[in-house]
């Protein structure tokens, strides 16, 4: 698969198009809040697969326009405000909008996998000389097929919000109006409340002192062989794998577990168990809790930012793997629930307190860790719309991340034969990679061990 570029503009926002007037200043800005600054810094990307017929790149680029002068924040860039605090600068420097070709059909190189390939599918934001928000690459393949590649700051807009500006370009594009409404206010939802109440640990879960950063890669010295390469194998769970799985999961509780906790349990057990750990080495799992429903009162769904922590269920690799499934999804659902209304207002008055600048802490999200064992991140995408975009030829028949070798880094979404399904990309060192393929599609046996059968 060659691709070839043959264009890379910036696009702005076009108030004549949506007959509005211009800002009044290109000078405004926008605070980032504690949840953006908890955040990772750093560029995701992901890849949208649609059939023919497809709207022309002019068309895109016309209505990625329009889109721009409602979420103005992915035309501008980073910056500080007035009081030195970092702020995205709503100056309308564009988005970035690459035009490139493949010289070969889609079908042959479906589905795409996990490899270095994709890369040439999506702009790149690793390079430490990017200044956009946003990146797009629109590739057309040799049968009429369109594939777009978004790279995006995560430090800028959490997963669901950045969809949501996915959703509103396809929106703008075949001329619907936005859906859902977006919501750009990140000031009023977050502020500390009269009498702080920090009645959760904060340092060492959000926060970390900044002599740590670069130096928590405990991982990468169990690497061993300089030589032995993080491979990312794709999982499909099938819906009835799915349903066995939470079955015995939930076996005697009051209600069935959720299949995200289910899922990561069983995945956790399985790279546990692949790393070879020894039995008394501890083992955490950082789930990303969306905090939206969560909040009292809850922050809309077409909030623009970052409104995500993370809840760390902690073992011994010895219990994990040798007691039953249950007691890995209890651990789960039990810190998960913690990250309740009163946790996240905790962290609120925690981070505007003060004490995260006198003691000069920093985010515990290290985009810089390449290597997360002996523990494991997960991005759950399992309730994110990703195929309803739709630029007004159909929605997607396959999406997927971007080739991303973190070791450890799980990401979880949902499966595009829409039946239930969830296909899951797990990073491992290739030394790793049998014995995980060997547990993953087992149950336990006799509720003792893992079986390899």
């Amino acid at each position: 698969m060659k691709i070839t570029v043959h264009s890379s503009k910036a696009v702005k926002p076009d108030y004549a198009a949506v007959g509005v007037d211009t800002p009044g200043t290109t000078s405004d800005v926008v605070p980032l809040t504690v949840f953006d600054k908890a955040n990772f810094d750093t560029y995701i990307s992901v890849i949208y697969a649609f059939r023919p017929p497809a709207p022309s790149n002019a068309v895109l680029e016309a209505g990625l326009a329009k889109a721009l002068v409602e979420y103005r924040e992915w035309a501008g860039r980073l910056g500080v405000d007035g009081d030195g605090n970092r702020a995205i600068l709503l100056n309308d420097a564009g988005a970035r909008f690459v035009e490139a070709t493949a010289d070969v059909t889609l079908d042959s190189v479906m589905p795409l996998k996990p490899t270095p390939q994709v890369l040439s599918l999506h702009p790149s934001g690793d390079d430490g000389t990017v200044e956009e928000l946003m990146l797009i690459q629109v590739t057309r393949f040799a049968c009429g097929s369109l594939v777009v590649g978004f790279t995006t700051q995560h430090i800028v807009a959490d997963g669901r919000a950045t969809n949501n500006f996915f959703l509103a370009w396809s929106q703008a594009t075949r001329g619907a109006a936005f859906d859902p409404v977006p919501v750009h206010d990140r000031v009023s939802f977050f502020t500390p409340r009269d009498t702080p109440k920090i009645e959760f640990e904060h340092r060492g879960v959000e926060f970390k002192p900044s002599d740590q950063v670069d130096s928590d890669g405990d991982g990468a010295e169990r690497a061993g062989d300089d030589e032995d390469e993080v491979v990312i194998n794709k999982v499909h769970l099938s819906r009835e794998f799915i349903t066995k799985l939470k079955a015995q999961a939930s076996s005697g509780a009051h209600r069935p577990y959720s299949t995200l906790q289910c899922v990561v349990a069983h995945l956790w057990r399985c790279m546990t168990k692949a790393r070879g750990l020894d039995v008394h080495e501890s083992t955490s799992v950082s789930i990303a809790v969306d905090g939206r429903a969560r909040m009292s009162p809850p922050v809309p769904d077409g909030y623009t930012g970052n409104v995500v922590l993370w809840a760390r269920p902690t073992a011994t690799a010895g219990d994990l793997v040798t007691k039953p499934l249950k007691h890995a999804v209890e651990l789960i659902n039990r810190e998960v629930n913690r990250i309740n209304d009163g946790y996240f207002k905790s962290f609120v008055d925690f981070a505007n307190s003060g004490v995260v600048e006198k003691e000069r802490l920093v985010a515990s999200a290290d985009p810089a860790e390449m290597v997360l064992s002996p523990n494991i991140e997960v991005d759950s995408w399992l309730r994110i719309p990703f195929y309803d975009l739709d630029f007004g030829g159909g929605k997607p028949f396959f999406f997927m991340p971007s080739y991303l070798p973190v070791e450890g880094l799980l990401i979880l979404l949902p499966s595009f034969f829409g039946d239930g399904s969830v296909d899951a990309y797990v990073p491992l060192f290739s030394r790793d990679m049998d014995v995980f393929k060997n547990c993953c599609y087992s149950f336990d046996q006799d509720q003792t061990i893992i079986s390899s059968a």
